[in-house]
């Protein structure tokens, strides 16, 4: 929905029209009141000293016979200034508080955290008699005391808001890229959570006016000689029973103006959501399958070395490690296939190479070397610039891997001029340039839309061509092809086959789809309950492959002439969860050659001679049938109704 639709829509309605009256009333009296009815409200008049309503004075007089209407009306521009400053001061310091933690080290941003969380307790108007009483009384005392304790709700919605936004691929992707943490918050983070904190910033503002009026009253806000709503309140309360009205008039001045910042705030937020539609924990002693062999390293060609990788996590129930003694190599212009069910370890391992596992996450290994260099011991710094040019990531999902923000030439533009000495035009140029070579038409023009303009294999070619930016050695293409149908499939891996073909860069190709990956790849990783069990050249995958759950894989594999009659076949059973691995191989349990010794003892990962890797400890010849036991969707259907039932 555009801007003007969404105006459009606000002006239809009553809630709109309500609020912008009132919004209009309060401008205007802010603006026009002084000069009209300043003097008036200054003029002391001795003779007409606390005097009732009267067609002269319609809310009466105060104790020098000044005008209380004028007063009243004249009180609208300081009022209003000093709510909107105070919320400027909240909104700013609350910012600033809720993304230092994204900022600065962990160490330094945990106790900001732990700060907001003990202030976000204390009652707001509370915290702003505590400030009032140590910035002293008056306007700048109470302006001061007001915005900051306002600062912890929006540092808490900040930190709430930000931790959506850094879960996104395209959060990933720049940092990937090497972008610096404080430009992803600048660029990235902060235009994507401006319209919540602009809508709650309009609902505080009618808090604040009424804080004011609150401290006024009190007599710790605004001093004579001038004077606010609060102030007015004050002195009317005095003689309630003299002239009622003296108080009932800034009551409903500050009424009024509440109610209409309120209702902008509710507004906007209506339209705007229509619109819109570091410090190591000690790991557990891990027992570690004996003499795991590494995956072989030749030097000169090897881009990554993975040898022995340990992704883990914390829970209550203590670490768990999804990812466990994970090895392999990848050479230069090589493209690598990993395949196996959800849960297996497939993104966390490339994530894991990309270092995008954040903390409390720990990543160890014997070996994490990319291009030469390792990367769990290299300053960040060095990585960052490292992995920034050689290393391009492709997420699942192409409309999270941009920005929705920016344009997508600023975003590919970006990747560029971080790392090399150019200017905005020359990187918009090679943007261009980058987009025309991953074959999306009208190269100059698209450069200028958003990313909601892309279709959504448009939007995956764009993703390609940002990775293209620098000169990457290594392509890591996470479920690329997932939300395409099967022509835009077909067109983005032959895109990435050309890439590969053109730049020399290897590919690293997670995929569900084991067929997809034995089309397109040199070797195939298949992987179960976060380890590697079977590591072989994706053309004898059909015709060699040795570990059951390979042959189960490639069994489910629906094909052209199968008997449309017959329902599809699926692997009975599920893969354990990752912190209930069993001791022996974790696929025993679903293994029809699987004996006591699978349950025991977890096999190791061994190579042949032609350097076939297999973790199994019955491997059969790929000319030889394997009863791999297959069930059928009606019986995997009536198992899991039997599974919930007994639950």
């Amino acid at each position: 929905m555009s801007a003007r639709t969404a105006w459009s829509g606000i002006v239809r309605s009553p809630l709109g029209i309500t609020a912008l009256s009132l919004m209009l009333l309060v401008a205007l009296g802010a603006i026009f009141a002084p000069m009209i009815w300043g003097a008036q409200a200054e003029q002391v008049n001795p003779t007409e000293i606390t005097q009732g309503p009267s067609a002269a004075h319609l809310l009466g007089t105060d104790t020098l016979g000044r005008d209380v209407l004028a007063r009243v009306l004249v009180a609208t521009r300081l009022s209003v200034v000093l709510a909107v400053i105070a919320v400027i001061i909240g909104v700013v310091a609350g910012t600033l508080l809720g993304t230092a933690p994204s900022v600065l080290p962990r160490w330094l941003g945990r106790p900001i955290v732990g700060f907001v969380n003990i202030a976000v307790a204390f009652p707001g108007l509370l915290l702003a008699l505590f400030f009032a009483v140590i910035f002293g009384v008056g306007s700048t005392g109470a302006v001061l005391a007001i915005g900051f304790a306002m600062a912890p709700q929006f540092a808490r919605l900040t930190q709430t808001l930000s931790a959506a936004i850094a879960g996104r691929d395209f959060i990933s992707a720049a940092q990937v890229a090497g972008v610096s943490r404080m430009r992803i918050l600048i660029r990235h983070i902060l235009p994507n959570i401006g319209e919540p904190l602009i809508v709650n910033a309009t609902v505080a503002a009618g808090s604040a006016l009424l804080a004011f009026a609150g401290l006024s009253f009190l007599g710790l806000g605004v001093q004579v000689p001038e004077y606010d709503w609060g102030r007015l309140l004050g002195e009317g309360l005095n003689r309630i029973y003299l002239n009622p009205a003296a108080a009932l008039g800034p009551a409903v001045a500050v009424v009024i103006a509440g109610l209409a910042f309120n209702l902008l705030g509710e507004t906007a937020a209506a339209a705007l959501g229509g619109r819109s539609a570091r410090r190591r924990r000690p790991l557990p002693t891990i027992v570690r399958p004996g003499g795991a062999q590494p995956a072989p390293v030749d030097g000169g060609e090897a881009v990554l070395v993975v040898d022995d990788l340990r992704v883990s996590f914390p829970t209550p129930a203590g670490w768990v490690t999804p990812v466990r003694g994970v090895s392999f190599t990848v050479a230069r212009g090589e493209a690598i296939g990993v395949v196996g069910e959800s849960g297996s370890g497939k993104s966390l391992t490339a994530l894991a190479a990309a270092r995008l596992i954040e903390r409390p996450g720990d990543v160890t290994a014997a070996h994490l070397d990319f291009c030469g260099t390792p990367l769990l011991t290299t300053s960040d710094r060095a990585v960052r610039s490292l992995l920034g040019t050689s290393l391009a990531m492709v997420f699942q999902d192409p409309m999270t891997s941009f920005n929705p923000t920016r344009r997508i030439g600023s975003q590919l533009a970006e990747a560029a001029s971080e790392h090399q000495d150019i200017t905005r035009k020359q990187a918009m140029d090679r943007a261009v340039e980058r987009l025309q070579s991953v074959r999306v038409p009208a190269a100059a023009r698209r450069a200028r839309q958003y990313p909601h303009e892309f279709s959504g294999g448009m939007r995956q070619r764009a993703m390609i061509a940002m990775g293209l930016m620098n000169h990457p050695r290594l392509i890591i293409a996470d479920e690329p092809t997932t939300a395409l149908d099967v022509t835009v499939q077909r067109q983005v891996l032959q895109l990435l086959a050309g890439v590969r073909r053109d730049t020399d860069a290897a590919i690293l190709l997670i995929s569900h789809d084991i067929a997809v990956v034995a089309q397109t790849c040199d070797r195939v990783l298949v992987m179960y309950a976060g380890r590697i069990v079977e590591d072989l050249p994706a053309a004898n995958l059909h015709t060699d492959a040795r570990h059951p759950y390979t042959r189960a894989l490639l069994e489910v594999v629906p094909e052209l002439d199968a008997d449309r009659r017959e329902p599809l076949k699926v692997i009975p059973g599920r893969p354990p969860a990752p912190g209930a691995f069993p001791a022996g191989c974790a696929f025993a349990a679903r293994c029809p050659l699987a004996t006591d010794l699978c349950r025991e003892t977890d096999p190791e990962l061994v190579a042949d001679a032609e350097g076939h890797r297999v973790a199994c400890w019955h491997p059969v010849s790929g000319d030889v049938p394997v009863p791999v036991a297959i069930a059928t969707v009606a019986d995997e259907t009536a198992a899991e109704e039997e599974e919930t039932v007994l639950r």
